[in-house]
């Protein structure tokens, strides 16, 4: 069999190899994991999501907590003792059991705040805020989720690609040796061509080695964001059509919708409103207290009576030693360094917005070109196979040639790989790599509904899913 009939085979490996991360792919079978449908998995599965969706739940009772400041404070006392009394009372003399008595009572003391400089008002407002760029924040991780899951999902096509491109260049020099081997002992060629030939062949699999190391790694990182084993892979293609149409309209989607944006905007809010918390600590504060008190034994043996009353206070600060002006003070340095970080977030979304547009007009490049680089490696390795036969070209020359095709042949899968990898990466830059968004197959979750379960609720231990 000679080299040049192995060429078509090592064509349709490469044929395969493209198909598999193409964005012209057909479709794929059923029952073939897609890549929609390993970002919904992950969506669903992954550990660092569900701990930001967690993270929220708790963050939305700090409004409920806040809130707890218009409600009224009730609490029920008792107590009990002994009471020893010597001496007499209107002449009579009272001592051992008739002086022993046993004071005791129960009562109920409610409290109520009426105004406390605004406080509580600002304090939930404040909570509401950290609520919303709380949630921005999960926006944030969900989108860096499903960007690793399809960037996990991409590297297992290609480096299963790859590695098959490998196993079949390494055939291919086997069957190159074998024939180098057959010319040598008939005298056509020397004992350098052969030794090249097995060099090569040496290299090729400590390649295949090196494939295989790289797709168990790839397997390992899809297993840890998606949540299960890959097994069979449908082809992977690109998230052009919630690509923006120019780099301009991505940088304005991108600075109006980017969670991490947002998310600065909302802790300028809260810092605004801290100032307001400090600010309520100068103002007056009024309350009101009503208390009812059952006591016994309380001065004599035997005497009981019942004690009501409603009392309001007010207090008016009018210096505490500074601290409370130092606290506004501080307050409004945190606005400023809020501002300053939301100023710093955008440029740095601006920037990311760039370079992610950037990277992916260079991968749809990098696939036109490469593609040219193997169909002209394709050429000019039959070509020098040709002239080799004729004794034109060495044994060298084949290998080079051959090393050449596989090295274009592996840079196009790469290509193949960046194209659909960094069109997600600019979807994520602009702030729209999210399951409402891209319309994945799965139920999106629901960060308003926690909040709307708990931010009412007077008293319960249960969280709203019954733990």
């Amino acid at each position: 069999m000679d080299v040049k009939e192995r060429n078509p085979a090592a064509r349709s490996a490469l044929r395969l190899a493209g198909a598999v991360v193409s964005a012209l792919a057909v479709a794929s079978p059923a029952a073939a994991e897609t890549l929609e449908s390993a970002l919904s998995r992950a969506y669903q599965a992954n550990p660092a999501l569900n701990a930001a969706r967690a993270n929220l739940r708790a963050t939305d009772e700090d409004v409920n907590r806040f809130q707890a400041g218009y409600r009224p404070n009730a609490a029920i006392s008792a107590d009990i003792g002994v009471q020893q009394f010597q001496g007499s009372i209107a002449g009579q003399p009272l001592r051992g059991a008739r002086g022993l008595t046993v004071p005791s009572g129960a009562g109920l003391t409610v409290n109520q705040n009426l105004f406390d400089g605004f406080q509580t008002d600002n304090r939930v407002r404040a909570a509401e805020s950290t609520v919303l760029g709380t949630r921005e924040g999960l926006r944030q991780t969900e989108m860096n989720t499903l960007f690793n899951a399809a960037q996990a999902y991409m590297n297992v096509l290609s480096d299963t690609a790859t590695l098959e491109l490998q196993r079949n260049n390494v055939e291919v020099l086997e069957e190159q040796l074998r024939q180098t081997r057959d010319r040598f002992n008939v005298g056509e060629v020397t004992r350098t061509d052969v030794a090249q030939a097995e060099a090569r062949l040496a290299g090729a699999r400590s390649q295949v080695s090196a494939a295989e190391a790289a797709l168990r790694a790839s397997i390992g990182i899809y297993r840890q964001i998606i949540g299960v084993e890959p097994r069979q892979l449908a082809p992977g293609r690109p998230l052009d059509r919630y690509v923006p149409a120019s780099l301009d309209q991505a940088i304005l989607i991108g600075l109006k919708e980017h969670p991490q944006i947002l998310a600065s905007l909302h802790s300028v809010d809260v810092a605004e409103l801290q100032v307001k918390v400090a600010e309520g600590a100068l103002y007056p504060q009024a309350q009101i207290t009503g208390a009812v008190q059952q006591r016994y034994d309380q001065q004599f043996p035997g005497d009981n009576g019942v004690t009501a009353s409603i009392v309001g206070r007010v207090n008016i600060p009018l210096y505490q030693g500074g601290a409370e002006y130092a606290a506004i003070r501080q307050a409004k340095e945190n606005v400023g360094r809020a501002r300053l970080i939301a100023d710093q977030d955008r440029d740095t979304i601006r920037a990311s917005i760039v370079r992610t547009w950037g990277n992916l007009e260079a991968s749809k490049a990098q696939v036109i070109a490469s593609q040219a680089q193997v169909q002209a490696n394709e050429v000019a390795l039959n070509g020098v196979r040709e002239e080799a036969r004729v004794g034109q070209r060495t044994t060298l020359d084949v290998l080079n040639a051959q090393q050449e095709l596989l090295s274009a042949r592996v840079a196009l899968i790469r290509a193949q790989r960046d194209r659909v990898v960094n069109s997600y990466d600019v979807v994520q830059a602009v702030g729209r790599l999210t399951v409402r968004f891209t319309s994945l197959p799965v139920t999106p979750y629901s960060a308003r509904e926690h909040l709307d379960q708990v931010r009412d609720l007077w008293f319960g231990v249960r969280t709203p899913d019954g733990r």
